[in-house]
């Protein structure tokens, strides 16, 4: 997904420790800010190749740009739904950095939507995942959510971690590159978390 970096072993291989932020404006949701941070396995063939080069050098922008390529390529892995239909968002992203946290890395990017969606109404519901399930992209709890200042008053974000029976865990479990999941199970989409914005 991000690069060459990812082991092949069993589902899942690869974990991102995910935090998103709502970018609103004028009482519309206008973006997601989201941070990732992937393990150090994952983060190690990106820093090995970073090196001792500066934070805002050129080695950190093309790396960057390398990642947030496949990640652009995967939709940015997220869904947005209302009512039941997709929200759209705007191919390129407003900003992106890759950066160095210890021993993981970290992407920082803005997924701008194409129209400002409001606020107010029937509830907003993001979910962030890979479809094949070789990379575990999870919320650790509410805390990695944040609401801006202007909607704290009015607007509650909830997630939802869904809790897969054992047999699909299993299963999930002995797969390996070799043998990935059909297309058509989605089996990333059963274990993936939801977040639901609702706003008065």
């Amino acid at each position: 997904m991000m690069a060459c970096a990812f082991p092949t072993l069993a589902h899942p291989h690869s974990f991102i420790d995910m935090q998103t932020t709502l970018v609103t404006r004028d009482k519309s949701l206008i973006g997601l800010k989201m941070v990732w941070t992937m393990d150090e396995i994952t983060s190690a063939d990106l820093l090995y190749d970073a090196g001792k080069a500066a934070p805002d050098s050129i080695v950190w922008k093309k790396l960057a740009a390398e990642v947030m390529a496949r990640v652009m390529a995967q939709h940015y892995f997220t869904d947005v739904y209302r009512d039941g239909k997709p929200v759209r968002y705007m191919r390129l992203p407003s900003e992106y950095q890759l950066s160095r946290n210890g021993a993981k890395a970290v992407l920082e990017f803005v997924i701008p939507l194409a129209e400002p969606a409001p606020l107010a109404g029937k509830p907003l519901v993001i979910s962030t995942y890979d479809p094949s399930y070789f990379v575990d992209m999870t919320y650790k709890d509410d805390h990695a959510l944040h609401l801006s200042a202007e909607t704290r008053p009015s607007c509650k974000l909830s997630l939802f971690t869904p809790a897969p029976n054992a047999s699909l865990q299993a299963y999930a479990l002995s797969l390996d590159k070799a043998d990935a999941p059909p297309e058509t199970m989605d089996l990333g989409q059963q274990f993936a978390q939801k977040v639901t914005l609702q706003c008065q």
